[in-house]
């Protein structure tokens, strides 16, 4: 079975109609998001188009992980729909490695405090 058939990927309009090559977009944006990080479980991009808004904001992206542990949750705006999915992406991956870096860090964290709890007993 294919790897990437087991994740969910989610993308909807808000006041947007979602073009194919729009969902295409975000389909090839996000499988870097899938191949950094297996226990993905689903992944929502919702886009925005607020016509009210001023020009620099005018399109919102957000993004929701459905992930192994807490989910993770990011939003960013911009001028232009294509950039506010490759600007939510890379928010979405800094999240990832952030979170990847972290639980290293406890691993190690708590091997050697097993380690020093040994050679304390053994003494």
């Amino acid at each position: 079975m294919n790897r990437q058939n087991q994740h969910e990927l989610i993308v909807s309009g808000i006041h947007l109609e979602l073009t194919p090559s729009l969902k295409t977009f975000v389909q090839e944006k996000t499988e870097r998001l899938f191949r950094h990080e297996e226990r993905i479980v689903r992944i929502r991009v919702e886009l925005e188009c607020d016509p009210k808004e001023t020009v620099s904001a005018r399109f919102k992206a957000k993004g929701h992980i459905a992930i192994h542990g807490p989910d993770m949750n990011a939003a960013v705006e911009s001028d232009e729909c294509h950039k506010a999915v490759a600007l939510l992406v890379d928010k979405l991956d800094r999240m990832l490695r952030r979170r990847s870096r972290l639980m290293k860090v406890k691993r190690h964290l708590n091997h050697v405090q097993e380690q020093d709890a040994e050679i304390s007993s053994a003494a």
